[in-house]
């Protein structure tokens, strides 16, 4: 027997792989939502727009 055949007569495939892909569709939303909170990776709104500055004149006495 091989190796691998060993490790399957240990383990059920069909609940092993159910609970391998949802725990990567789990990571796969926790990773896109983390994205979407950050400014920069943001990709549904785009980056937040900053402040307006407010120009600053320097007036110089005559």
């Amino acid at each position: 027997m091989t190796n691998m055949h060993k490790v399957w007569l240990l383990f059920d495939p069909r609940r092993t792989l159910v609970a391998l892909f949802t725990f990567l569709f789990v990571l796969a939303l926790l990773i896109h939502f983390i994205l979407l909170s950050t400014n920069r990776f943001n990709w549904l709104e785009g980056p937040a727009a900053k402040k307006a500055e407010i120009p600053q004149s320097l007036v110089l006495p005559t």
